[in-house]
């Protein structure tokens, strides 16, 4: 399989997170849509996703170009406790290390360079202050005018909407009860952001040309939830072609998207969950039951370490999940996750 580090600008506000499992569901209504997409078209790949999946996506992660630091990746902070990231010094007191415990825990990005080298140090952790301070740094003049003084503390703004139900034979909100105003949770990225998705892909299914065909595509049509009215949309800028990342003293999984572990396969698991409470997209969001059965999963910067090194022979970890939707028995989610090897101090 190949690695690509799609980078993408943000060009409207998003209604729904980029998260692994959802690209890769908009992957999948693409090659639906065109069955160039996919050699042998998207049934095949269906069938034989259990064992052989076509493409595996991770979250999109912030972008973080310094002149005096390069290029950084921030990725979210290991699900580790404080005690296996910090380095240890018995000659530092034990009030000292509780105080140092609680200032680590309000860091919640991780910088790693383009060569995916992770380094589980404290000194890659930085808080949303502290990484918006250094975006924000290195911005050339005219984005950095159009920042407020209180985008300097995050890369994002979270919108509330105002929506209504409409009836679409009259025009209007209805009578009575009819008018009943509720409000969504819009994510607005600051100007200049960029973010940069991993895709793993089988090169049997897909190359790089078809890859950037869909990614535009969902672009330009808009990623998740309210696309129809501007939401999610998005310019590809870059797709590259990455080295897979190694660590021959690795013994530790860093995932970049949720996902469904397998199971026996893993000594010590550290993460927070995630519940996916599914919705179907395109033209099944409006069937009789637009809805998928809920998924827990372990959020991305989930740390497994595993009981055998056979694992690192294989760039994903994670396993397909099924019987998620009564109007498409077919449906597949993606429980796979890209991982960066690392090593954990157990």
């Amino acid at each position: 399989m190949k690695l690509y580090q799609l980078t993408i600008k943000p060009l409207t506000p998003f209604g729904t997170p980029l998260k692994g499992d959802t690209i890769f569901g908009h992957l999948c209504w693409q090659a639906a849509y065109d069955s160039g997409l996919l050699v042998g078209g998207l049934n095949q790949w269906i069938e034989r996703y259990d064992s052989d999946p076509f493409a595996v996506c991770s979250s999109a992660f912030p972008l973080l170009v310094e002149e005096s630091a390069g290029v950084n990746i921030a990725l979210p902070r290991p699900q580790l406790p404080s005690e296996l990231l910090e380095v240890a010094n018995p000659d530092v007191k034990r009030s000292a290390r509780m105080a140092a415990r609680k200032k680590m825990k309000k860091k919640k990005w991780l910088l790693v360079k383009e060569d995916l080298n992770l380094q589980l140090q404290p000194d890659s952790l930085l808080t949303d202050a502290e990484f918006s301070c250094r975006y924000y740094a290195s911005l050339p003049d005219d984005l950095r005018r159009r920042y407020s003084a209180e985008s300097e503390e995050k890369l994002f703004l979270v919108d509330h909407q105002a929506h209504n139900s409409i009836d679409r034979l009259t025009g209007t909100t209805g009578s009575g009860d009819g008018f009943a105003p509720y409000s969504c949770e819009n994510i607005v990225w600051l100007p200049g952001v960029e973010l940069v998705v991993f895709c793993l892909i089988n090169e049997e299914a897909l190359d790089e040309e078809r890859l950037r065909t869909m990614v535009e595509r969902i672009g330009q049509f808009g990623f998740g939830r309210d696309a129809a009215t501007g939401l999610g949309r998005f310019e590809l800028v870059d797709c590259e072609l990455r080295e897979l990342p190694s660590n021959e003293r690795a013994n530790a999984c860093f995932t970049l998207s949720p996902s469904v572990p397998e199971v026996n396969l893993y000594s010590r698991k550290y993460f927070l969950l995630f519940t996916r409470f599914g919705r179907h997209g395109d033209r099944l969001a409006y069937s009789s039951n637009p809805f998928k059965a809920p998924v827990v999963m372990a959020d991305e910067g989930a740390v497994f370490l595993p009981r055998e090194r056979d694992i690192f022979f294989k760039p994903y970890l994670g396993r397909a999940i099924h019987d998620v939707s009564l109007v498409q028995p077919q449906a597949v989610a993606q429980g796979y996750s890209i991982y960066l090897p690392c090593e954990v101090a157990v």
